[in-house]
């Protein structure tokens, strides 16, 4: 019946895959490379009635409320500080926003009653046997599965073991993102504030939990650069670099960049597998077609789950047409949702001065910015079967 999966990925499409196949009588397993859940991390949203139809029928929206974060309002100035441009908290909150260390926490306590979890280990190998998958942990255990799921996001290493080198399959767009957080010096409110030259945006925000901390975003243009992805210190020097002599804040934010503890750095890619599965192994989430930013990755995820889990329930555990059935249903969806992260980076950090004002004119039209919500809610919907739960796992 193919009831024993393992799950490699713990951030949001591993648990919210869990949540459901538990539901549905598998069992569930996730490994995890971090020793603990990631705390933290930037605001992720959903965007239309298809994500909150999933997080409904998932029992999530109390917790997600007690902890949204209300959306983030943008606002663009230039190097004195005048405004250019303010956006609304919609625009990037879209129908429910929280941070995705909240999200990760919530989905995983969620997920926790039928589900078993392995922080601080990673798998190194997977071949299929003639019943299963023989899974070799770094740790130095090995374990059967009779599935393997790759939710371990855009630099997915089930991926790169079941089908090959991540340059097979991710595709730089020209721009890297950084992150990280720093003491609220500037007095900066809810409001997120960016500064823009062609090319870079650097923005800052308060921490919607701590007014007294906040966190730091920045974009730059560059071509594909070769960094070690385990050395924040080379990072921290490739920031600095982009936006060295820059006015605004910039020399400020820079200075705290040299004493952050966590660094999120990463470029603006995104994922294109041809076929989501092979043999017993599948992907979902960003390791199967996934953006760094503006992808609506995270409703995605929780979509693509909620499908996997159900057409594997349907199919009564043969892989084979369930992962046919799940990709058929999703791609064209997850296709024109991840359509959106091609554009994230020219958006944010315009390559010309010229393409800074038409963004920022463009944008401040009212009926403009409404037709770009429309959309956003138009390409984030699609239908959504039902798959009956298993009536004595759901929890009372």
């Amino acid at each position: 019946m193919n009831r024993n999966v393992l799950i490699s990925g713990a951030s949001i499409a591993g648990p919210a895959l869990a949540y459901w196949l538990g539901l549905h009588g598998f069992r569930p397993t996730v490994v995890e490379l971090a020793p603990a859940l990631r705390q933290g991390g930037q605001a992720v949203d959903f965007r239309s009635e298809t994500h909150l139809t999933v997080l409904e029928r998932m029992g999530l929206m109390p917790d997600l409320r007690r902890v949204q974060t209300g959306g983030s309002p943008m606002r663009f100035v230039d190097e004195h500080g005048r405004t250019l441009l303010d956006l609304p908290a919609e625009f990037a909150g879209g129908e429910m926003e929280v941070l995705r260390g909240d999200l990760a926490r919530v989905l995983y306590e969620h997920s926790l009653p039928h589900t078993e979890y392995i922080f601080g280990d990673s798998v190194v190998s997977l071949p299929e046997t003639s019943s299963g998958v023989r899974v070799d942990f770094r740790s130095g255990i090995s374990r059967d599965f009779d599935l393997v799921i790759g939710a371990d996001g855009l630099h997915s290493n089930i991926r790169r073991l079941a089908f090959g080198p991540e340059e097979d399959y991710v595709r730089h767009l020209g721009y890297y993102a950084a992150t990280w957080e720093l003491p609220n010096d500037l007095g900066v409110g809810r409001r997120s504030v960016g500064y823009n030259v062609p090319g870079r945006l650097a923005s800052v925000g308060a921490d919607h939990r701590d007014p007294a901390r906040a966190g730091a975003f920045f974009v730059f243009a560059a071509p594909e650069l070769s960094y070690d992805r385990h050395d924040p210190e080379q990072q921290k020097q490739l920031i600095s670099d982009a936006f060295s002599g820059l006015g605004w804040e910039v020399p400020r934010l820079l200075t705290s960049l040299r004493q952050a503890p966590d660094l999120y750095f990463d470029s603006i890619s995104r994922a294109d597998v041809d076929t989501w599965s092979t043999g017993r192994v599948c992907l979902v989430g960003d390791a199967a077609c996934g953006a760094t930013l503006g992808g609506m990755g995270t409703g995605t995820a929780v979509v693509a789950a909620y499908v996997l889990a159900g057409e594997l329930a349907r199919a009564q555990g043969d892989h084979r047409t369930a992962f046919t059935r799940y990709e058929s249903r999703l791609r064209n969806y997850a296709e024109g949702c991840q359509a959106g992260g091609d554009r994230t980076g020219k958006f944010l950090a315009p390559a010309t001065v010229t393409g800074i004002r038409l963004r920022n004119t463009l944008l401040s039209r009212r009926l403009f910015l409404n037709g770009m919500l429309k959309l956003g809610e138009k390409v984030s919907t699609v239908a959504l079967p039902d798959y009956p739960a298993d009536p004595s796992r759901v929890s009372r």
